[in-house]
């Protein structure tokens, strides 16, 4: 599956997940994750991959890791698409806690 297919339909679920979240696709700074999610007093970010194997780009490993700790953040692909899912829907319905920023 190509990876831009697999992000339309990941948008799609999320839309259905999330009803009323703000969910805007990353194409300024190479290396964010490619889906920012907004929902309540929450908020994600995604980075789609086409499969477990997909390479990734400079940047994308240090700014998932760097999200994560801040709120949600995952790489994400067809293979662990549902765990990511679970993971995000149980992260949003819990109030994700906020974590300490890291110093830049």
């Amino acid at each position: 599956m190509l990876e831009s297919k697999f992000q339309r339909e990941l948008i799609e679920e999320l839309e259905g997940m999330f009803p009323g979240a703000l969910i805007f696709k990353n194409e300024t700074k190479q290396g964010l994750p490619d889906l920012t999610i907004l929902y309540g007093m929450n908020w994600a970010l995604l980075e789609c991959k086409k499969s477990e194997h997909a390479g990734h780009r400079p940047n994308q490993d240090y700014y998932v890791e760097r999200a994560d700790r801040m709120s949600f953040a995952r790489f994400i692909y067809p293979e662990n698409k549902q765990e990511v899912l679970d993971e995000l829907q149980q992260a949003f319905r819990t109030g994700w806690e906020a974590r300490p920023s890291e110093p830049e």
